[in-house]
C-alpha cells in the first residue's frame, strides 16, 4: 500500500539523483579539460616542423605566424569551456566548503582569462614592449600564473592529508620554476623572441598545474559517490551512511 507521501519521495528521489549525475558530469570535465590541454600541447609541438619542445614558449604554437595556430586555437577555447565547466562543477560540490567555493570562483575566472588572451596573441614579429605582446604576457602568463597559486592554494583542502602534501609540494614545484623562469630568463625589452629554456620552465609550470587539476577532479568526482547515500537519508533518515 502506498504512503501518502510515496509521490513526494519519489519526485525528490528523481531531483536528488539527476543533481548528482549533473555535478558528475561537470566534474568529469576538469579531467578532459586537463588532458585536451596537454594533448594538445604535444600534438601540436610533434605536427610543428622546426618546433623545438619543449624549450620554445607555448605561445609559440598559437602565434600569428604559427601553422598549428588554428588547430590549437580551436583545443584550447575547447579546454577552456570545459574548465568553466568543471568550475560549476566544483562550486556544487563545495557545499559548506569556503576555500573550494573560492577556489571555483578562480577557476571561472582563469577560463574568461584564457579566452580574453585570444584575442592577443602572440605575434613574434613585433617586440615584445608592443602593446599586444604586453597584453599577452600579463593574460596568459602573469595573470593566468598567479591564479594557478591561488586555485592550487585554496583548493589544497579538498581531501585530506595527502592531497594537501601533494598541492603543497605543486606550489613549491611552480613557485620555484617561476621564481628561476623570472631570474635567469627575463627577457630584453628590445627583442622579439623569448629567452633559451622558457618553454621548459612554461611547461612545468603549466602540466603541474593541469595534473593537479585532473588528481582534483578525480577527488571530487570520489565525494560526489556519496550522494547515492544522501539519496537514501531523505529517502530513509534512519538509514547509516559514513560520509567522506
Amino acid at each position: 500500500m502506498k504512503t501518502p507521501f510515496a509521490g513526494s519521495i519519489k519526485m525528490i528521489d528523481f531531483v536528488v539523483t539527476r543533481h548528482s549525475q549533473v555535478r558528475k558530469t561537470l566534474l568529469i570535465c576538469g579531467i578532459l579539460s586537463a588532458l585536451i590541454w596537454m594533448g594538445t600541447d604535444i600534438l601540436a609541438a610533434v605536427c610543428y616542423k622546426g618546433y623545438n619542445y619543449p624549450f620554445e614558449p607555448i605561445s609559440g604554437l598559437s602565434a600569428l605566424d604559427s601553422p598549428m595556430r588554428s588547430f590549437v586555437s580551436s583545443l584550447v577555447n575547447l579546454y577552456v569551456l570545459l574548465k568553466i565547466a568543471f568550475a560549476v562543477g566544483v562550486w556544487m560540490t563545495a557545499v559548506g566548503k569556503r576555500p573550494l567555493r573560492i577556489m571555483a570562483i578562480m577557476l571561472f575566472t582563469s577560463g574568461f582569462i584564457d579566452l580574453a588572451a585570444f584575442f592577443f596573441p602572440w605575434n613574434p614579429s613585433e617586440n615584445l614592449g608592443t602593446l599586444n605582446n604586453i597584453m599577452h604576457g600579463v593574460l596568459a602568463g602573469g595573470l593566468t600564473g598567479l591564479l594557478f597559486l591561488l586555485t592550487i592554494g585554496f583548493g589544497a583542502k579538498a581531501d585530506g592529508s595527502w592531497f594537501r602534501f601533494y598541492s603543497y609540494g605543486t606550489l613549491l614545484v611552480i613557485i620555484v620554476s617561476g621564481g628561476i623562469m623570472a631570474f635567469l630568463n627575463t627577457p630584453g625589452i628590445e627583442g622579439s623572441q623569448p629567452p633559451p629554456w622558457f618553454g621548459l620552465t612554461e611547461r612545468i609550470n603549466a602540466y603541474g598545474f593541469m595534473v593537479w587539476m585532473l588528481m582534483l577532479a578525480v577527488i571530487l568526482l570520489c565525494v560526489a559517490s556519496s550522494s547515492q547515500a544522501d539519496r537514501e537519508i531523505i529517502i530513509n533518515p534512519n538509514t547509516p551512511v559514513s560520509r567522506v
